[in-house]
């Protein structure tokens, strides 16, 4: 756990014990039970839920019910990146930790969120510059190392819409993402350094018509993670929160289907 999480956990819960707290001046002792927590994953519907280009339609089968078996059971078929989910990195690049080799504290960072979704409204193909994230530094303060880095495109308001793959005419997928240059400054500077990562509201944090994964290739490294097709983003503070990903974790996998929480801070 790094250290500014252990630091919130632990004055979390040691004042929800009852215990004195030991919180230094930049430390505030939080309770538990006066976390907001907020949902930031969209429900995933057959009818609605848009999945990427090639990966298996999201089916459910209602195999048992109350009046025939005396409970209500649904058969789940889908891919491990349907809907709003996590990937490890795994995903992208072989030998590196897949789902079941992460760290329960590599799913548990501090987040902070760019809204750019002016400018991804007037381009589809909109790339977040280290320009845009040195102008958010200089109004809101630097990014923490090993942060989750959350662009907010706004592309969340068309899920379950063909406006969220937004396909041309020619089949070329058109949604915004993070610059490779970006990414790689994200790295370098340590914003997203070991165990941090990318969080976004569309597919994934590659532009939609780069095929090459390049900006991917390199979040999914070391225990980075991504974070893709988020939703209620409006609900999560620009600075100040945290994100914490649940969901199953199976054998060798390339990430889950998940349910991401938003953990806000009573100060907020």
């Amino acid at each position: 756990m790094s250290a500014a999480a252990a630091g919130l956990a632990g004055a979390a819960v040691g004042v929800a014990l009852g215990e004195p707290a030991q919180a230094g001046p930049a430390d505030a002792a939080i309770r538990l039970d006066r976390l907001k927590l907020v949902s930031l994953s969209h429900v995933n519907d057959p009818a609605k839920t848009n999945v990427f280009p090639g990966d298996p339609p999201f089916e459910l089968e209602v195999i048992a019910t109350i009046p025939k078996d005396g409970y209500f059971l649904q058969y789940v078929r889908e891919g491990e990146h349907t809907g709003t989910h996590w990937g490890a990195p795994g995903h992208f690049n072989e030998g590196q930790p897949l789902a079941d080799q992460m760290n329960p504290s590599d799913l548990f960072l501090p987040a902070v969120k760019i809204d750019a979704r002016a400018k991804c409204a007037h381009n589809a193909d909109y790339a977040l510059t280290i320009d845009d994230i040195q102008e958010w530094e200089r109004q809101h303060g630097r990014i923490q190392n090993e942060s989750m880095v959350i662009m907010w495109t706004g592309w969340e308001f068309k899920w379950g819409t063909p406006a969220f793959p937004n396909f041309d005419t020619d089949g070329t997928l058109h949604q915004p993402g993070f610059s490779i240059d970006a990414a790689q400054w994200l790295i370098d500077t340590g914003r997203i350094g070991y165990n941090g990562g990318t969080g976004i509201d569309t597919f994934g944090p590659d532009l939609g018509i780069d095929e090459t994964y390049t900006v991917s290739t390199l979040v999914y490294n070391r225990h980075r993670i991504s974070l893709e097709i988020l939703a209620n983003l409006a609900d999560l503070p620009t600075t100040g929160a945290w994100i914490l990903c649940g969901g199953h974790i199976n054998k060798n996998g390339a990430g889950s289907t998940a349910l991401i929480y938003g953990v806000i801070p009573p100060t907020h």
